[in-house]
């Protein structure tokens, strides 16, 4: 782990019973110490984002949104912003009383079907996933990041048109903190897998935070909430879905991952909301030091 990964993701680390190894904070530096442990261990890598298993494991995760939305959907239609007449046929998709065929790229809006998915972009491992599973599906997949001091290495690249390898950044969506993979890459960008990716700054993500917080009573992590910061915040976004969504508007899917924070390290992020740049966790190496670089968080 970097030396600047935030105490609770330490603790909670050594809690679980691992051996924690810490490395620099740049992803050359890391990867020399994983190559290390390997070499005087024996020890097998797990990738934590770029990956082809790694991809599929993630993208279960949409899998499972897909099904929960149909449920919830079947059992209260008023959930959905469509209308109800086009539901399911034997747990098939239908439109109109039709069998909707799953590998159709075209977008038909219907009950329990979702127009949009929204999740955070890191390394990508998990929106490289979701895009995977949902291609073909009709449903749109967008990426989330934080702006603060580049981290929107996602969105920069594309715009770019071509990945950017490093991310320096102390914001404090710290799960996000890195760099888009070279696998991942290929996937996110790919306009018909992702359809774009967008960017919070770190106040619009401490207010959807206390929102999922105070109103849903889900204990989260600043990177958890990025996507839900881009439909509350990002004005770019909520033009698009209100052009193409028209008077219904979409039914959105907001993936809410990862909750490695403390309360005492969320009350020092609400204390010091106002204080531009200063940042209540993991700014500080081991040895005093104010360097971010590549981190994972």
């Amino acid at each position: 782990m970097p030396t600047i990964s935030t105490p609770s993701k330490i603790a909670a680390t050594k809690g679980y019973g691992a051996e924690v190894v810490f490395s620099g904070s740049t992803s050359d530096e890391r990867e020399a110490v994983v190559e290390d442990v390997i070499r005087q261990t024996g020890a097998t890598l797990v990738p934590p984002y770029d990956h082809p298993n790694i991809i599929l494991g993630q993208g279960t995760m949409a899998l499972e949104l897909e099904q929960q939305v149909q449920e919830l959907v079947d059992s209260d239609s008023l959930l959905s912003v469509h209308r109800e007449d086009n539901r399911t046929s034997n747990g098939h998709p239908t439109v109109n009383g039709n069998v909707e065929n799953r590998s159709s790229s075209s977008h038909i809006p219907r009950a329990g079907h979702l127009d949009a998915v929204i999740a955070p972009l890191g390394g990508g491992g998990m929106l490289a996933g979701i895009a995977t599973a949902l291609e073909g599906t009709g449903t749109r997949v967008f990426g989330a990041e934080p702006s603060f001091e580049g981290a929107d290495d996602g969105r920069r690249g594309l715009k770019a048109n071509q990945r950017i390898p490093s991310v320096k950044t102390l914001t404090i969506a710290d799960g996000l903190r890195t760099p888009v993979g070279k696998i991942n890459w290929t996937v996110i960008s790919d306009k018909a897998k992702v359809k774009g990716v967008f960017a919070v700054t770190e106040e619009q993500i401490l207010s959807a935070m206390k929102l999922v917080v105070e109103r849903m009573k889900i204990f989260v992590e600043p990177s958890a909430v990025v996507g839900l910061a881009v439909c509350l915040y990002d004005e770019e976004f909520r033009k698009m879905v209100e052009e193409e969504g028209g008077e219904e508007g979409w039914d959105v899917g907001v993936i809410l991952s990862g909750g490695n924070t403390t309360l005492e390290a969320v009350s020092k992020m609400f204390a010091t909301e106002s204080k531009s740049g200063e940042r209540a966790e993991a700014k500080l190496g081991m040895a005093g030091e104010r360097i971010a670089e590549n981190v994972a968080g």
